[in-house]
């Protein structure tokens, strides 16, 4: 499985930007797709993920009610909608694939995800 993320960028404090990660090879064990993101001298945090068989979505806190994750399985794409953007979310953002269905815990742990896409910068300006 490989995992293309695109989208970053830079962006003022208040705006939207939209990240993509588009999944090819045996992406039928993808069985959650997740988004972390990590800050300059910061651990890997979890953001956002989807559960493919139920369409479940889950958030980070510090992200409810202003990102959205989304999935188009026809281009087999998975979005991170990014809205109301803070200087707080200035971090490198990567998608992941996990291959066994996780409980809500699991999915914030990056141990249970196998596959990882190479990262996209967002920076957000005051």
């Amino acid at each position: 499985v490989q995992l293309q993320a695109s989208g970053g960028g830079l962006v003022q404090a208040g705006g939207s930007l939209r990240l993509s990660c588009a999944a090819s090879g045996r992406i039928f064990n993808n069985r959650v797709m997740g988004w972390f993101r990590q800050a300059p001298g910061k651990e890997r945090e979890f953001v956002a993920a989807l559960r493919r068989d139920s369409g479940n979505t889950f958030y980070a806190d510090s992200v409810k009610g202003r990102f959205t994750i989304s999935r188009d399985n026809a281009k087999n794409t998975v979005y991170l909608q990014m809205n109301s953007l803070k200087p707080e979310d200035t971090a490198v953002y990567y998608c992941a694939a996990a291959t066994k269905n996780l409980i809500k815990s699991s999915m914030l742990a990056t141990r249970y995800y196998t596959y990882w896409g190479q990262g996209t910068l967002v920076t957000v300006s005051s």
